[in-house]
């Protein structure tokens, strides 16, 4: 035997005796119940005399099997097939002679039968017209009382391997169950709608066609059925199975037949999805979406199956290139995410932000729209619960801030595991970018004053470690090759301390890049160089640097955001003392720097800032009040609009001229789309004509 095991042993010592006292009371008090209910009866004698026999038979064979071996050596040995004995033999032979017994007493009844009628025709007569079931003296079987289709419903149940009969599905077919549909809708129907829509929207699928009940051959029946499918089924669902408006959401009923329904409907999503994965015009996205979300109501406990809808609308809104299927997606994710913010918000958010970071990773000038419409329409759907949107973005925050710790420990410790020259990649990269202007944006949408009216949205403490973060990123590698990453970041911030009227010192981190070897070395010439696109990269090719075409767009930039930033304040009651250290600073600049060109459009800039803190201090030479009253100190100038100021009538025109050239370079670009549009389709075109010329030469 085996060895015993420390939990037997422990049983045995402590519970062992116990259990068994409590099993022998048990017996007794069995028997004392049985003598007072008085003598059993014979049936219950036999019964219990036959369990006594099995125990006996058990036991003897028990003990036959294990007298002279192990429980452990009888198993070694394997498992036989018990042999057939000769009384099992003896038993089945019994059967077949009773059967044939059986058989041939019938046999006799119809020879006697047949005597009968002919000794005593009158009686046997008799028999035939009062009596005739004594004459049926064939053996019965209940079973034939089962109908075929109860035989066929089980049959199918049992043999799933037998192929299925296929239908065709023609359009007299599908507007019979349009008709019935919209006039008396019933599960049966609702279930062959959904069948044999899956089995449209999956013909190309060559694995699975045996196995739907559905052919389709007419392209007009196709068409047919997917307007029943996507149309008349939903409306007939709520016709049978209607919902209530709760709280602005709709809620089912307590119904029987909600269950069934949602099983359907569960099976039909499938259906849908297969569709929302393969969308190819707005048209039919429309479509889809509506009848996904007229659904909701009945699969919103299905879990699975909603995580896989909204992980198939959120591509489509990430990777579609029609501004109305943008549109369609982000309203259906929108609307449904308010109604069911339980069921979906999370979902929706952490999908929505994870598909954009990494649909994110190829920009251009191309897919710049995409990534900023992306942005924009997520914040709104951060903005519908400003709690939860607080902790799902306080981790991707956090995130960002862990990756950029990592980075300066990799970068400042030779001892550090990463490769110092290859760290600053983790950071340095559109997606972490992109991560960080999409919250300066959220933030922007949900913390503005405005929009919040007297009461604090909760993601206001997320803007003090956003900006952290970001201010950290433009100073982790202060060098000219990666001054498009500063200003990138820098409109990031403007837009941030814009919105949520938080101040930001932005003007120390692009005062830096003025004593970088990019204004202060003699730049190289170049002259069939493009100007340098800023707005659509983050780093500078190595070809561009120390360029005069190189400088001149970074001094473009520096006076373009450095009115932007104090623009911000232009009508502040503080802007003359903001200003100050600014105008000392580039005033020193403009003293000592060579670049002429540069000079000129520096003194333009401290010019208007200037101007601007003389129309200042012109306009608080008026008031009354003094500086530590901030009701009246955020109040001022509150009547005058900040474009009639002299710095922000210099930022509109600034704005102006650089919306100009991004309309000119968009142009650019759309032309040489079209063109290589033309080209390809006119090589196409090459390609049919010469293969007609071979067929007709063959």
């Amino acid at each position: 035997m085996g060895k015993t095991s420390k939990a037997t042993k422990k049983f045995q010592s402590k519970h062992l005796k116990h259990t068994l006292d409590h099993r022998k009371k048990e017996k007794l008090q069995k028997q004392k119940i049985k003598g007072r209910r008085g003598n059993k009866t014979e049936e219950e004698k036999v019964r219990s005399a036959l369990t006594r026999d099995d125990q006996k038979l058990k036991q003897s064979a028990k003990e036959e099997v294990f007298k002279d071996m192990s429980v452990e050596e009888y198993f070694d040995k394997g498992i036989e097939l018990p042999k057939e004995n000769k009384k099992s033999k003896a038993a089945r032979k019994a059967k077949s002679e009773e059967n044939d017994d059986s058989s041939s007493e019938e046999e006799d009844m119809a020879t006697s039968m047949a005597t009968l009628s002919k000794n005593d025709p009158e009686f046997f007569k008799y028999l035939q017209d009062n009596d005739k079931g004594l004459l049926d003296f064939g053996g019965s079987n209940p079973l034939d009382a089962i109908s075929d289709d109860e035989n066929d419903k089980e049959t199918e149940k049992v043999t799933g391997d037998q192929p299925v009969q296929k239908i065709e599905l023609t359009v007299i077919l599908v507007r019979k169950w349009k008709k019935d549909l919209r006039e008396k809708p019933t599960l049966k129907l609702l279930r062959n709608v959904a069948v044999a829509f899956k089995g449209a929207v999956n013909m190309n699928n060559d694995e699975h066609l045996e196995e739907y009940k559905y052919t389709i051959s007419e392209e007009k029946a196709f068409q047919e059925l997917m307007f029943v499918a996507l149309k008349d089924l939903p409306t007939a669902v709520q016709k049978m199975v209607p919902y209530k408006i709760i709280k602005d959401s709709r809620t089912l009923p307590s119904n029987k037949n909600v269950s069934k329904i949602s099983s359907i409907i569960k099976a039909h999503c499938a259906s849908l999805l297969v569709l929302l994965n393969d969308i190819t015009n707005t048209e039919t996205a429309a479509m889809v979406l509506h009848s996904v979300n007229q659904f909701l109501p009945y699969i919103i406990s299905y879990r699975r199956i909603l995580k896989e809808i909204i992980k198939s609308v959120v591509e489509i809104w990430a990777t579609s290139r029609e501004v109305e299927t943008q549109i369609a997606s982000f309203a259906f994710l929108h609307n449904a995410s308010k109604e069911f913010k339980k069921a979906m918000l999370e979902s929706v958010l952490k999908s929505t932000y994870s598909t954009f970071v990494k649909n994110s990773r190829k920009t251009n000038i191309r897919t710049m729209p995409l990534i900023n419409f992306q942005k924009n329409s997520a914040a709104e759907l951060f903005a519908i619960d400003e709690l939860l949107s607080y902790q799902v973005g306080f981790e991707y925050i956090r995130q960002l801030a862990i990756h950029l710790r990592n980075t300066m420990n990799a970068t400042t410790k030779k001892t550090s595991k990463a490769n110092p020259a290859e760290a600053y990649k983790i950071v340095y990269n559109w997606q972490f970018c992109h991560s960080l202007d999409f919250w300066s944006r959220v933030l922007s949408f949900s913390c503005n004053p405005e929009k919040e009216q007297g009461h604090v949205s909760p993601l206001r403490e997320m803007i003090f470690p956003l900006v952290q973060v970001t201010i950290g990123v433009t100073r982790l590698i202060p060098t000219a090759q990666f001054f498009p990453l500063r200003f990138y970041l820098v409109r990031s911030l403007i837009r941030l301390s814009q919105n949520t009227g938080v101040y930001i010192p932005i003007f120390p981190i692009l005062s830096e890049i003025l004593s970088s070897t990019a204004f202060t070395k003699v730049p190289k010439k170049k002259e069939n160089l493009e100007a340098f696109d800023f707005d659509h990269n983050i780093k500078c090719t190595q070809a561009y640097l120390g360029t005069r075409v190189y400088q001149e767009g970074l001094a473009g930039q520096f006076v373009d955001l450095l009115g932007e930033f104090f623009s911000l304040y232009c009508k502040s009651v503080s802007f003359p003392e903001l200003v100050t250290p600014a105008v000392i600073v580039l005033r020193r600049y403009i003293k000592n720097s060579k670049n002429v060109k540069f000079n000129k459009q520096l003194s333009n800039v401290v010019d208007k800032l200037q101007q601007n803190s003389k129309f200042i201090e012109e306009q608080r030479s008026e008031i009354d009040f003094s500086p530590n009253n901030k009701t009246e100190a955020n109040r001022f100038l509150n009547d005058v609009p900040w474009k009639k100021t002299p710095l922000g009538a210099y930022v509109i025109v600034q704005r102006e001229v650089k919306d100009e050239k991004a309309k000119i370079l968009r142009e650019s670009v759309e032309e040489d789309d079209r063109e290589k549009e033309r080209a390809k389709k006119t090589e196409e075109d090459d390609s049919e004509e010469d293969e007609e010329d071979v067929e007709m030469s063959d």
